[in-house]
């Protein structure tokens, strides 16, 4: 688990100056623009080096900034030198108009280095709202969405992109337009060692990728099990509950993050819908969610699953068996441990869907 936890993911993001780079960036990060930790939105470009952005909820997950190519700053010549776009695992490329010669050159040379990027149509929103005003009655949403993909994709052809996939997005409506599928692209074509790392902070775009994080937390409960049979398998009163519930504490509050239903994320996400938090928060039954996960709120939890305190207890009195006993409590040990966690799990899941809904629904 630890190694898993380890992997680094590096994005570069770059474009033009006021492409709406920082506003995506924020938006990827689950961060509204001017919260703590946010990219500076409208700021001026005034040094030739990437912007490091950690995401809040994992450090090892670090989206750069880079300074647009064609910006008076950083003449096209030598750029990828300059910035060491060398670190990153992989590219957005991003423009709120037609995608420019600047951004194609960057494309290309990303291309020589053997490396994934991705073009991201973006303030796709604004586009529309300005097409509806000047249009009024004859404006056709989708006819709108399809002519702005058609103008960036034959853009792209014309520079020599035989087969381009443009993302239009809105970095203020991430579960509208090509968001969701954006995610789904990245985490496809990641290396797999790298793919957890992407979808434990992805934001929550869709019901779908609520159900992708439950069964990546689900494949993990195997090693938690394992390190709570080694913890009964010493034969030290009162170390294996010490023990799993230490287990339970990291991997419920991982639970907890990856889904959303920490209190920071769930009232950026009250200010980004327009729902209140109360509202948000009344939907949810688990009594984990929104909370500081202590070793007393485990105890409590616990002691409201039926069976748990038997098997606990049974675990405990197993000791004493002559020659079997400590194999029997290290095996009475996984399975309890095991067993909470897919209920605890399951619990989140369903609360993180509850939340998405109330959100999203209006």
């Amino acid at each position: 688990m630890q190694k898993n936890q380890n992997i680094s993911l590096d994005i570069g993001v770059t474009g033009e100056n006021g492409s709406g780079k920082s506003t995506f960036i924020n938006a990827f990060r689950g961060l509204n623009d001017g919260d703590d930790g946010a990219a500076c939105t409208g700021c001026k470009e005034t040094t030739e080096t990437a912007d490091p952005y950690l995401h809040p909820r994992d450090p090892n997950v670090t989206f750069w900034d880079f300074p647009g190519i064609g910006s008076d700053e950083n003449r096209a010549a030598g750029y990828t030198k300059k910035v060491n776009l060398d670190k990153c695992d992989f590219f957005i490329i991003i423009s709120a108009n037609r995608f420019t010669e600047n951004d194609v050159r960057l494309a290309k040379e990303i291309k020589k280095m053997k490396k994934k990027f991705y073009f991201v149509r973006s303030k796709i929103d604004s586009d529309l709202y300005n097409e509806k005003k000047k249009l009024k009655t004859s404006f056709n949403r989708e006819e709108t969405l399809t002519a702005i993909r058609n103008i960036c994709i034959e853009g792209l052809q014309d520079a020599g992109f035989e087969s381009p996939q443009v993302f239009l997005v809105s970095s203020f409506n991430i579960q509208e337009y090509d968001f969701p599928l954006l995610q789904e692209t990245l985490e496809r074509e990641l290396p797999e060692h790298k793919r957890n790392a992407l979808l434990m902070t992805t934001p929550i775009t869709s019901l779908e990728i609520i159900v992708k994080k439950k069964n990546a937390f689900k494949s993990q409960i195997k090693y938690c099990a394992a390190a709570s049979a080694a913890g009964a398998a010493v034969p030290v009163p009162g170390l294996s509950t010490a023990v799993d519930v230490g287990i339970l504490i990291a991997a419920v509050t991982q639970y907890v993050h990856g889904f959303g239903l920490d209190t920071p994320t769930m009232k950026r996400l009250a200010v980004r819908t327009g729902v209140s938090y109360d509202d948000l928060h009344g939907v949810i039954v688990s009594p984990l969610a929104a909370a500081e996960i202590t070793t007393e709120l485990i105890l409590k939890v616990l002691a409201t699953l039926s069976g748990t305190a038997f098997l606990m207890a049974a675990e405990e009195g197993s000791r004493f068996i002559p020659f079997i006993g400590i194999p029997v409590a290290a095996a009475l040990s996984s399975f309890t441990t095991s067993r909470v966690l897919n209920y605890i799990l399951n619990m989140l899941a369903e609360d993180a869907q509850r939340v998405f809904t109330k959100a999203f629904s209006q």
